[in-house]
């Protein structure tokens, strides 16, 4: 059971305004009726399968590959290896600042060695996928296999084996965030608690795993890809450096996606090997990764560990906070760079008054997959650490948990306020919000004192209930700008285009429903591109809960100045003034004169050339720049039970209070922070990539990599969509969405989980709570 946000409207678009209802989205019903296309789903004359083969060791010497054999197979076309791509460079990173050793970055096709099991060695084509599966078991590798550390510890004790010669050691780079004198104010603090936490490696698993398909027309010199998502226009940038191919003769089209979550869309190698052989070959390739590959080979994250010291003053308040803690990349840095413990370490205060901050964040390299960002990237984490934190600091200090809180929370007074550091080449000024709001509103949701009364009961009766809280800040909106264009066409129709990418986000839907309000529409009569190069030529993407506080403003500046060419049109058309002209459905007329009318077609073709002065057609583009990010936030209420016997966790009931400072479209919204939540308890109580100490991946099918299904879900979710502070950075006050469903999940289940077996003293400090090392806790809590 789960409650519905609030319906803010009905059909009648000329009198309810489009900003602000739950509209069904448009994306849906050709969706619904099977008419979606996909990565698999792409169909050209002539097309080719790719299979690629992948290293079974972590760590090894690359000698001779024999493909002598596969190539002799009837319907083989080639067998591409590194050898091949010899002028072709590594794989860039896409966000925050560049790492020192461009060494550490990956080539498409390793050449010398291998450092993670499925490291793409080489590449078969195909007339069938099973005839190129056929082929990669006749590819003969020499493999030395290489001394292994799968551990990002061990990586930095003496010894170790070292990845990448470049380096002295494993360490690719170390981050440094200070506020004030973190040490100092930690010496003369009245409480000091220390603690060690960490959260296990795991990945966003979408429906749809990655898949791309690419054609080059040798006559126009045209070489087009379809299935890209997330960052078409990034992508499309790197492809053309890399292949030494003009960049406008590059078209990427992005279908339909069955999830993206961070994981899918940045530029892997096999982006770079489709589109090569499409070109060599002469004929269309296609590659679809399968679900072992997708485990093995896509991006992993979240893995870090903890060492933080929290102090306080007598009264409870926080003087200082003081954070070491490693994060494991894996094999090479990949698109991401470092971002995830960059956004970790400036995140970590989260909603609280920090005068002193200090974190050093080591980024070690070991051999397991490489890692990139996954929904909420740094904030599951450092929200996980800072909410368990809290929650130990008070059950030891004897402060109450909910109190602590309040007491630190940053006032709605003090905004905008600086948190100290940086990320993503911004500094950490908070915008707006009132924190203290939220929680009160999610303990509300949630019942509190209710479930207080039932804990007190069922711990009478043996059983074991937890009540945990998580306080979330999140980031959104990062920039620098979007790009739109809106324009009503010879017909009257109305279409807007957008450099932002659809990953399942409801873009379609908000972008037009920003601009129907302007241009007198309904939103579903407006046509919305986006994710294809050529009728789009800017863009920067969809990712970091952007579309909402970038992409929509872009385009509602857009459609305002559509809508001052169509009443300078006008008022020439019908000899008034622009100020006493109305527009509504798809035409304009004269305020009180409903009879004389001239409508959207009449007037983009009296547009061209237009009156004198105006730029010619019903059409005007906007880039939104977007110099600060927005800092949406909310609180996470879990109510657990937890059968001691068995050391299962069952989600009793689960409140989320929401700031998103204005909700475009409150069911996607509400859909946002609720698929979020699914996100979040699969990493809190499930979701685990586990390696040997050989580096090899156990986990590589979903009998061994578990995911939440709808059993795993609360009972009861209720979800308030708060717009109490819309922020300042834009014009319609929008925040992002797309995160906070899943970064408080790790903190309040953990915290709650901690609360249901406070009377064992069992410990909370590591993810996930799965039944086996929950179960393991509690059996050596009991002689205690």
């Amino acid at each position: 059971m789960r409650g519905r946000p609030e319906d803010r409207g009905g059909a009648d678009h000329m009198t309810i305004p489009s900003i602000g209802r739950a509209m069904p989205r448009t994306e849906d019903p050709p969706l619904l009726m099977g008419r979606g296309k996909y990565a698999a789903d792409v169909r050209l004359p002539g097309l080719l399968q790719a299979a690629v083969l992948r290293s079974p060791h972590a760590h090894a010497r690359l000698g001779a590959i024999r493909a002598k054999a596969a190539l002799a197979l009837a319907g083989v076309h080639a067998v591409i290896t590194g050898d091949d791509l010899a002028g072709i460079g590594r794989i860039p990173t896409r966000l925050g600042h560049r790492i020192g050793h461009p060494e550490c970055l990956q080539f498409p096709l390793t050449r010398d060695r291998v450092r993670y099991v499925g490291e793409p060695v080489a590449v078969v084509i195909a007339e069938s996928r099973y005839l190129a599966e056929d082929a990669l078991e006749l590819i003969d590798v020499d493999y030395a296999p290489l001394p292994t550390v799968a551990d990002a510890r061990r990586a930095l004790e003496p010894g170790a084996p070292v990845l990448h010669e470049v380096l002295a050691g494993n360490v690719v780079d170390r981050l440094e965030t200070h506020r004030g004198d973190a040490a100092r104010a930690m010496a003369s603090a009245t409480h000091r608690v220390r603690e060690s936490f960490a959260i296990q490696r795991h990945t966003g698993v979408p429906m749809e795993t990655r898949g791309l398909t690419a054609s080059y027309d040798l006559g126009t010199r045209v070489l087009s890809l379809f299935g890209v998502a997330k960052v078409p226009h990034f992508n499309r940038r790197v492809l053309a450096d890399l292949i030494s191919h003009p960049e406008h003769l590059i078209q990427f089209v992005e279908l339909e996606v069955g999830g993206g979550f961070g994981v899918r869309g940045e530029f892997y190698p096999e982006d770079l090997i489709v589109p090569w052989a499409a070109m060599r070959l002469g004929r269309p390739v296609q590659w679809i990764e399968d679900r072992h590959e997708h485990l093995m080979a896509t991006n992993h994250s979240r893995q870090q560990h903890h060492d933080v010291e929290i102090g306080f003053d007598a009264e409870g308040a926080i003087v200082a906070l003081v954070d070491r803690f490693l994060v494991d990349l894996g094999a090479y840095v990949r698109t991401h760079g470092v971002v995830v413990p960059e956004l970790t370490s400036a995140l970590m205060p989260g909603p609280y008054r920090i005068p002193n901050y200090s974190s050093v964040a080591d980024c070690v390299l070991t051999n397991k997959t490489p890692t990139g960002t996954y929904r909420g990237p740094g904030r599951y984490e450092c929200t996980f650490v800072r909410e368990r934190l809290l929650d130990v600091a008070a059950a030891r200090l004897g402060f109450d948990r909910l109190e602590l809180r309040r007491r630190n929370f940053i006032t709605p007074a003090e905004m905008p306020y600086e948190i100290g550091g940086a990320s993503l080449a911004q500094k950490n000024v908070l915008d707006c919000g009132d924190y203290r709001s939220a929680l009160d509103q999610a303990l509300e949701l949630a019942g509190y004192e209710q479930a207080l009364a039932e804990q007190a009961q069922a711990r009478g009766q043996g059983r074991y209930i937890g009540i945990g809280v998580g306080c979330v800040l999140e980031k959104a909106g990062l920039g620098p700008w979007e790009y739109a264009r809106v324009e009503v066409d010879a017909t009257g129709h109305v279409v807007v285009y957008s450099g932002v990418a659809a990953v399942g986000q409801g873009i379609a839907t908000t972008l037009a429903q920003v601009c129907a309000d302007q241009l007198g529409v309904a939103p579903e009569t407006i046509t919305v591109v986006h994710g294809d190069s050529r009728r789009v030529p800017f863009g920067v993407g969809g990712f970091a809960s952007r579309g909402g506080a970038v992409a929509l403003p872009a385009a509602l500046e857009a459609a305002k100045a559509v809508r001052a060419k169509i009443l300078r049109v006008a008022a020439s058309l019908l000899e008034a003034h622009e100020d006493d002209l109305v527009i509504e459905d798809r035409g304009v007329h004269v305020r009180g004169v409903t009879d004389t009318r001239v409508t959207f077609r009449d007037l983009a073709r009296a547009a061209v050339p237009g009156p004198p002065g105006m730029e010619p057609g019903l059409v005007a583009a906007h880039f939104f720049e977007a110099p600060k990010m927005t800092y949406p936030y909310g609180t996470h209420v879990a109510v657990v039970d937890v059968d001691v016997e068995t050391g299962e966790v069952a989600l009793l009931k689960y409140a989320i209070a929401y700031d998103v400072g204005k909700a475009i479209n409150p069911l996607i919204v509400d859909g946002q922070l609720v698929g979020a939540l699914a996100q979040g308890i699969g990493g809190a109580l499930l979701e685990e990539l586990v390696y040997d100490d050989q580096g090899q991946l156990l986990t590589t099918t979903f009998m061994d990599y578990l995911l939440p299904t709808s059993m795993e879900m609360p009972a009861e979710t209720v979800v308030r969509i708060l717009e109490e502070t819309p922020t300042p950075l834009n014009p319609l006050g929008v925040k992002g969405v797309g995160e906070g469903g899943s970064s408080g999940c790790g903190g309040a289940i953990a915290n709650a989980v901690a609360d249901a077996l406070a009377p064992l003293g069992v410990s909370i400090t590591a993810l996930p709570l799965s039944p086996d090392r929950l179960l393991a806790l509690i059996q050596a809590a009991a002689p205690r």
